[in-house]
């Protein structure tokens, strides 16, 4: 293996941590109960939040509501789920979403709101369908999403690749019988 081979390796591998940044940034950690299992009305009621603070607009507050009837019945069509949001220091401002249905064969919701500061959030999540009407009320705490970007990880791990390849690089010389470079103690005489 030559230098040019590990600075190819080196290059490549910081290459590779760049290209995977959006991917990795993508991911906004794991989503956490709000609400466990609470029977309001006629339906169990679950539901778990994601509740991220985005600069750009995006709607990083999610939110996925469960439902399911207290007497073992299926949930009808037509049952409508709104989820509406304001924050704890402007009550004044509200956003609702209409949770939509996610097509499976349980009556699973989710519905997506911009979060734009940190901070708590009051939360309601209002059931409307034809076997009644239901509404739980929460608070969460808003945060900025706390990875690091692609740059950071690529500044963090750039000297480590740089000290790898150097150390390989002294390895390939001693292997190849090149000049030693480590200091020879002369033996004593006595």
């Amino acid at each position: 293996m030559t230098v040019r081979v590990c600075r190819t390796v080196a290059c490549g591998a910081a290459l590779a941590l760049l290209v995977c940044e959006g991917r990795v940034a993508a991911h906004a950690g794991p989503p956490y109960p709000m609400v466990s299992e609470r029977r309001v009305g006629p339906y169990q009621m679950a539901v778990w939040t994601d509740p991220d603070t985005t600069d750009d607009g995006s709607a990083g507050g999610q939110f996925w509501v469960t439902l399911a009837s207290t007497d073992g019945r299926a949930i009808p069509r037509g049952t409508r789920i709104t989820v509406s949001i304001h924050s704890a220091a402007n009550p004044s401002q509200h956003l609702t979403a209409v949770a939509a249905d996610d097509g499976a064969a349980t009556s699973r919701y989710f519905a997506a709101l911009v979060m734009d500061h940190e901070g708590p959030f009051n939360v309601g999540v209002k059931v409307n369908g034809p076997m009644g009407e239901a509404s739980v009320d929460a608070q969460v705490q808003a945060t900025y999403d706390a990875r690091p970007s692609g740059l950071a990880v690529v500044l963090t791990v750039l000297p480590f690749l740089l000290a790898g390849g150097l150390w390989a690089k002294m390895l390939l010389r001693r292997k190849a019988g090149g000049p030693d470079r480590t200091r020879q103690i002369p033996p004593t005489s006595r």
